[in-house]
């Protein structure tokens, strides 16, 4: 029986962190084993922030499937095809197109362009590119013909904007030629960074998949724990606090039982529980930090890959352009 395709990219603009593996990375190899999976780096949205320093998307490209693979992304029996979006000009292409017939109130309206609007406050992206990427965004999923795209809750405006674009093309032109694609909603692991806000390189509260063992526990024993514990006799709440989500994903479950049990009864204290995890989580990562090892030092490998998923990309599109041609009369 034929898979169905998912369809999911990320932008090449940092060093993945624990976020990208729990939150991302874990997810998409899971998928591959159910549906016919493309994965790309996006390195045209990443400019749509970083246009001053390209650069930065360059360097931190290749690290990125490197990253990937060391999670099984793209490795395996049913590995996922990896690819370069820049690399696929028929994005651009139908993108443009797209471009075309989308009214501008529903980029306005795009609650998430006004969040990454506040969120990147420090930026200058008062640009077209900026504005318009939920239409690349749409061109990039639709040109695989995507039947779901992995997503949390908090990104389904953006597919409902791809939905739209892609039912308002067909009903345009009269031709079912574009697939709008469903959500394939997604529970991510709730992992704050350091101080307790959302894990990202611009807060600088990340913890690096690849920082060492010391880096690591430096980085713990200054995490933010239950703010409302105040004293060391006073009883915490596990559920309120930043550490108790990381110990759930990587310390074992009856040492996870116990934490939570002794910090509502106040019989551990916020640095014990640190030092705990600064153990399980050094010996929790070491199995990732080996194949990461292994693929910096075959960084050749590493780009076969991607260029052989970047041409069975590109032939994907080709198809689908094919047919937007045709029904536009070029």
């Amino acid at each position: 029986m034929e898979r169905k395709r998912v369809l999911s990219g990320m932008r090449p603009t940092g060093k993945s962190h624990l976020g990208h593996l729990h939150g991302i990375f874990e997810n998409w190899r899971d998928l591959q084993d159910t549906y016919e999976c493309f994965y790309f780096a996006a390195d045209w949205h990443a400019l749509t922030s970083e246009y001053k320093h390209p650069e930065v998307v360059g360097q931190n490209l290749w690290e990125m499937f490197a990253d990937m693979l060391s999670a099984g992304v793209g490795a395996g029996d049913n590995a996922g095809c990896l690819f370069i979006q820049s690399q696929v000009k028929e994005h651009a292409e139908l993108f443009l197109i797209l471009s075309m017939i989308t009214p501008l109130g529903w980029l306005e309206r795009n609650p998430t362009y006004k969040e990454l609007m506040r969120e990147l406050k420090e930026k200058d992206i008062n640009t077209f590119g900026f504005l318009g990427y939920p239409v690349l965004q749409a061109a990039d999923i639709i040109i695989y013909k995507a039947r779901y795209v992995p997503v949390g809750k908090d990104q389904l405006p953006h597919l409902e904007i791809t939905r739209e674009i892609a039912r308002r093309f067909n009903y345009l032109y009269g031709k079912d030629v574009l697939v709008a694609p469903d959500a394939l909603l997604t529970e991510a692991a709730a992992l704050g960074g350091l101080d307790g806000r959302k894990m990202s390189k611009s807060y600088d509260n990340a913890i690096y998949l690849n920082d060492t063992p010391e880096e690591i526990r430096q980085k713990i024993s200054r995490m933010v724990t239950d703010t409302r514990r105040a004293r060391r006799s006073d009883p915490g709440d596990p559920d309120d606090c930043n550490l108790y989500p990381y110990h759930k994903l990587y310390s074992p479950k009856e040492l996870q039982d116990q934490i939570a049990e002794d910090c509502r009864k106040a019989t551990i204290g916020c640095v014990q529980c640190k030092k705990l995890l600064m153990k399980y989580l050094v010996e929790g990562l070491a199995p990732y930090q080996e194949k990461r090892a292994y693929y910096s030092s075959h960084m050749d490998e590493v780009k076969e890959i991607v260029y052989d998923g970047t041409e069975r990309a590109r032939e994907v599109c080709q198809q689908t352009m094919s047919e937007v041609r045709d029904v536009l009369g070029f």
